[in-house]
C-alpha cells in the first residue's frame, strides 16, 4: 500500500470520527430529561436548577457548546461528568482497562478456535470433522453471549468454585489474578465470533480449493501441504480477516451485556449508568472511544488485506 493511500485512509477515518461526534452529540439533545434537574435533586428550586444549568454550560446556545466539546477533544478533555464532576477521560481510563481486557482475549479465542477449526472443516470437506464443526459452529451462534456467560458462572464459578464469579482484578494485581477474572466474560463473549469465523474459514476454503489454479496445482503433483501454505491460507485469509474486523467491534459492543451480568465494571457499565442519568458527557466520551477503537481496528484490517492481497498491495 502506497503512503498516499495510507494517509488517505487514515483521513477518512478521522472524518468518520467528526461525524460520529456531530451526530451523538445532536442525537443527545433530544434525549427527554434535564441533566441539570437530575443533579439538583427533585427538591431543588427553580433558581437552583438554574444555577446548576450555567455552571454545566447547559445555558450556551448548542453550536457553542459542541465547538467547545470539540476543541476539547483535540487537546484530550472530554469534558466533565455532569452527575459525579470527574473528567470524562478519567472515568473512561478506570474503566477501559476491564473492557479491553475481555474484548482482547474474547478475541484471541475466537480466532484461536475458530479459524483452524473452519480450515480443517473446509479441507475435510462432508467428513465427521467437517459436520462436527459445522453443527457446533451453529450452536455457537445461536446461543447468546449473556446466557453463556450466566451458564459458565454457575458451573465454573458457583458450583465448582474454580473461578471467581463477579468482579475484575487489574493485571498489575497479577496475570493470573488478571486471566482468572476475565476467562468467563472473554468466554462468553468470544464463543459466538468463533462460531461465525469458523462458518467464514470453512466457506472460503472450500471456494479456494475450487479454484481452477488449485485443480491445475493437483494434477502437476503439488504436495497438498505445500498448497496449503502457499496458496490455500493465504488466498482464504482474505475474507476471514475482512469478517475479522467487523466482528471485533461487535466484541466491543456485546461486552456491554457481558459486564451486566460478571459485575464488572468497564466502559459497558460506565455507559448504562450514563443512560440511566443522564451524564451525556460520560456517554459522548464512551461513543468516540467506541469509535476510535472501531476505525483503527478497520485501519489495521485494511493494512492486513493490502498484505494479503497483492493486487491491493502494489496499487
Amino acid at each position: 500500500m502506497r503512503p498516499t493511500a495510507v494517509f488517505t485512509r487514515i483521513g477518512g477515518g478521522l472524518i468518520v470520527l467528526w461525524l460520529v461526534s456531530l451526530l451523538t452529540f445532536s442525537l443527545l439533545q433530544l434525549v427527554p430529561g434535564d441533566p441539570a434537574e437530575l443533579v439538583a435533586g427533585d427538591s431543588a428550586s427553580p433558581e437552583r436548577v438554574e444555577q446548576i444549568r450555567v455552571e454545566l454550560g447547559l445555558d450556551r446556545p448548542l453550536t457553542t457548546q459542541y465547538t467547545s466539546w470539540l476543541s476539547g477533544i483535540v487537546q484530550g478533555d472530554l469534558g466533565t461528568s455532569v452527575f459525579t464532576g470527574d473528567p470524562v477521560t478519567e472515568a473512561i481510563l478506570r474503566a477501559a482497562p476491564a473492557t479491553l481486557s475481555i474484548t482482547f482475549v474474547a478475541l484471541v479465542i475466537a480466532v484461536v478456535v475458530g479459524v483452524p477449526a473452519g480450515v480443517v472443516a473446509g479441507l475435510r470437506q462432508g467428513s465427521w470433522v467437517d459436520r462436527t464443526v459445522s453443527l457446533l459452529a451453529t450452536v455457537g451462534i445461536a446461543m447468546p453471549g449473556f446466557w453463556v456467560a450466566m451458564l459458565l458462572v454457575l458451573v465454573l464459578a458457583l458450583g465448582l468454585s474454580w473461578l471467581p464469579a463477579t468482579g475484575y482484578s487489574p493485571i498489575g494485581d497479577g496475570v493470573g489474578e488478571w486471566f482468572s477474572h476475565i476467562v468467563i466474560p472473554a468466554v462468553a463473549l468470544g464463543l459466538a465470533t468463533a462460531a461465525e469465523l469458523a462458518r467464514h474459514a470453512r466457506g472460503c476454503v472450500a471456494d479456494v480449493l475450487e479454484r481452477p489454479y488449485i485443480r491445475t496445482a493437483r494434477a502437476r503433483g503439488a504436495h497438498p501441504s505445500w498448497l496449503v501454505r502457499h496458496h490455500i491460507l493465504r488466498n482464504a485469509a482474505i475474507p476471514v480477516v475482512t469478517v475479522l474486523g467487523l466482528q471485533a467491534g461487535r466484541l466491543l459492543g456485546g461486552s456491554i451485556v457481558i459486564e451486566m451480568v460478571c459485575g464488572i465494571d468497564g466502559l459497558g457499565t460506565l455507559a448504562i449508568n450514563a443512560i440511566l442519568q443522564r451524564d451525556f458527557p460520560i456517554l459522548q466520551g464512551y461513543v468516540l472511544l467506541s469509535a476510535a477503537i472501531v476505525v483503527t481496528i478497520n485501519l489495521v484490517v485494511d493494512g492486513m488485506y493490502s498484505w494479503l492481497n497483492p493486487k491491493v498491495r502494489t496499487s
